[in-house]
């Protein structure tokens, strides 16, 4: 089975405009992406999809493949599909553009999620260390069911602690791994209100009564959404790469 992962770059995000090519420790962030989504040992190709030239051009310029999409896709996941139209491939990954420390080996585990135990769509999520993003609209918190089948997608604090309670919490990761049927299923459904409501197009899926595999890993990374994340993943990166030179 032929596996890709496709990053999603779009340059007019409204919170933090011109995003993938903002710099993060002397690197654009879509570079950083990429070079992370290389690490991947079950991927068989990497691609970046866009529609804006100023993408396209930084992209080549450190020797990634480029697909143009159209401007007019509602959501990343509607991007790469169209983006992989014309490519064989049994598994897509839709990596999102702004997690410059994503690892190859959680790449892996939700392409083998999708081969392995024949789920149509996956995703990741990790545990809330900081109490600032159980907090925070910009980290989507997720909860599951015991199989591990996800209950619900949120920007706001869930689940709500009405008292104290021992339970972990945990948040999302942007990445999606998709069986090449499901995410033609997926791009052919209406948005739904809750996706509206909460701008997040996994609950597409959800609201459309169907199952998300989210597969839990050890993983503090920054989402990059607003400035305040930039300067977080530029600290924590330069400190990063200074002590490898040492």
């Amino acid at each position: 089975m032929k596996s890709i992962v496709v990053i999603p770059a779009r340059y007019g995000s409204s919170r933090l405009p011109g995003k993938p090519l903002r710099e993060i420790a002397g690197k654009s962030l879509i570079e950083r992406v990429y070079q992370c989504a290389l690490e991947s040992k079950l991927a068989d190709d990497v691609i970046i999809t866009t529609d804006d030239e100023r993408i396209r051009e930084k992209a080549v310029s450190f020797g990634a493949p480029v697909v143009m999409t159209s401007p007019h896709c509602p959501s990343g996941t509607d991007r790469v599909c169209q983006a992989v139209s014309g490519v064989e491939a049994d598994i897509i990954v839709n990596l999102q553009g702004d997690e410059p420390q994503i690892r190859g080996d959680m790449i892996d585990a939700l392409i083998a999620a999708v081969k392995e135990e024949k789920v149509g769509m996956a995703t990741l999520c990790s545990f809330i260390s900081d109490p600032h993003d159980y907090q925070s609209p910009h980290s989507v918190k997720v909860v599951t069911d015991k199989n591990g089948f996800a209950l619900y997608f949120s920007r706001a604090p869930i689940p709500f602690m009405q008292r104290t309670v021992a339970r972990p919490l945990y948040k999302h990761v942007g990445i999606y791994g998709f069986s090449r049927d499901f995410l033609e299923i997926f791009v052919s459904l209406p948005k739904g209100s809750l996706e509206e409501c909460e701008s997040l197009e996994q609950l597409r899926a959800l609201e459309a009564g169907h199952p998300i595999k989210v597969l839990r890993v050890d993983y503090d990374g920054i989402g990059i959404d607003t400035e305040e994340d930039l300067k977080r993943a530029n600290e924590m990166l330069a400190a990063t790469e200074a002590g490898f030179r040492k």
